[in-house]
This record gives C-alpha cells, sequence and structure tokens, in this order.
C-alpha cells in the first residue's frame, strides 16, 4: 500500500481525542462533541494551502495591507449520513463554506454504493472541494461519491476522513489518484464485514445514537 498521496494528521490533541472516540463506552454526546472538535483540527491542517489576497484595512493606529482569503468560497460536501458529523466543526471553522451532501448507502451483500441523493453547490469548478466521511473502509463511498463531484464539474478536491482502512487507501488511490487523503489514524485492515480494525465501530450509530 502505497501513503504517498496520504496526511497522516498526528498531532497530540487529535490523537489524545480519536483515542477518547475509540473506547467502546464513550456516551453519544461526547463521541459527537469530539468528533467535532477533531473536525476543526483537521480542517486547520486540511486548509493551510488555501489561497490568499491583500486587503487594505485600518488598525485603531493606522492602514496597513493584510492576507483574506481569496477567491470562490470552498465547499465542503458531506457523505451522508456520517459526514455530517465532520461537517459541523468544520463550518464553525469556516462558517462561509458552501455545503453539498451526497446520499449513498452500502449494499450489505456487495458492499457497493447505492446513491440516494445528491445536492451541491453552483461554480464547483471554480471551487476548493472538501469531500468529508469519517471512515474510509473499502472505500466504495468514497469513490463513489467523489466520481458523482467530479462529474458535476469539481476540479480540486481533497477527501477527509477520521479513520482509514489499508484498503480502503489503496481502492481510493487506484480511483482517484488525483485527489489527495487526509486523516487521523491508518488502522490495521477490514474485517469479514468490511469494518475498521481495531476502528471505533459503526461512525454513523455512534454519532447519532442509532443501532
Amino acid at each position: 500500500m502505497s501513503t504517498a498521496n496520504v496526511t497522516v494528521i498526528d498531532h497530540p490533541l487529535v490523537q489524545h481525542k480519536l483515542t477518547l472516540m475509540r473506547q467502546k463506552d464513550a456516551p453519544t454526546a461526547l463521541f459527537r462533541e469530539l468528533l467535532r472538535e477533531i473536525s476543526l483540527l483537521l480542517l486547520y491542517e486540511v486548509a493551510r494551502d488555501l489561497p490568499t489576497v491583500m486587503k487594505e484595512i485600518e488598525t485603531p493606529l493606522e492602514k496597513m495591507q493584510s492576507p483574506v482569503l481569496g477567491g470562490k468560497k470552498l465547499c465542503l460536501i458531506s457523505i451522508l449520513r456520517a459526514g455530517d458529523g465532520l461537517l459541523q466543526g468544520m463550518l464553525d471553522l469556516i462558517p462561509s463554506a458552501r455545503v453539498g451532501h451526497v446520499g449513498l448507502y452500502r449494499d450489505p451483500e456487495t458492499l457497493e454504493a447505492i446513491e440516494y441523493y445528491f445536492k451541491v453547490p453552483h461554480s464547483l469548478g471554480e471551487r476548493l472541494c472538501i469531500v468529508v466521511d469519517p471512515m474510509l473502509a473499502t472505500a466504495h463511498s468514497s469513490i463513489a461519491a467523489v466520481e458523482r463531484v467530479k462529474a458535476a464539474g469539481a476540479r480540486r478536491l481533497k477527501f477527509v476522513c477520521l479513520l482509514a482502512a489499508p484498503e480502503g487507501i489503496e481502492a481510493f488511490n487506484a480511483a482517484h489518484p488525483d485527489v489527495p487523503m487526509y486523516t487521523a489514524a491508518i488502522d490495521r485492515e477490514l474485517n469479514d464485514h468490511g469494518y475498521i480494525l481495531p476502528g471505533l465501530g459503526d461512525a454513523g450509530d455512534r454519532i447519532f445514537g442509532t443501532k
């Protein structure tokens, strides 16, 4: 497995919060809060190369040229439903971002992604599009979501997840070698049901308190 296209964000705060989330007895409210906090820290790194332009402002003492974000507002695209857990924290950091949603579910037999919803902002080709989903397991859903976002016109994309499996990284890289990935951890493997090991369970169920 090549990780040349993967950035592991190993900041101590990210790793500490991830450890708390992995614990099976972490309550829903805490899990959700930690995910929101981690998503903000992940986006901080993902957005490191956002373009800026100079703007004249006036401080209490004098005028100056100072940098502000340039170009079209970036677009955060959540893979439903678990992606919304990452989305909320990212919007705390960049509240002006545009938001899109891709609804996919995994066929329990084939593990393939089936689309049931797609809604994204206009002018995707002029925006940086950041696709988010907490888990990159088989990567079927993520690959399909990025395919649909590209078909809608996106040219600059990044993919962000909380956990990734080696199998998912390999499949995603094969399908989208032009899309850099960011994650907090690369775990050991997938089990026979397509869950990441050691993982943290089903992210959607743990975010929303469902079974």
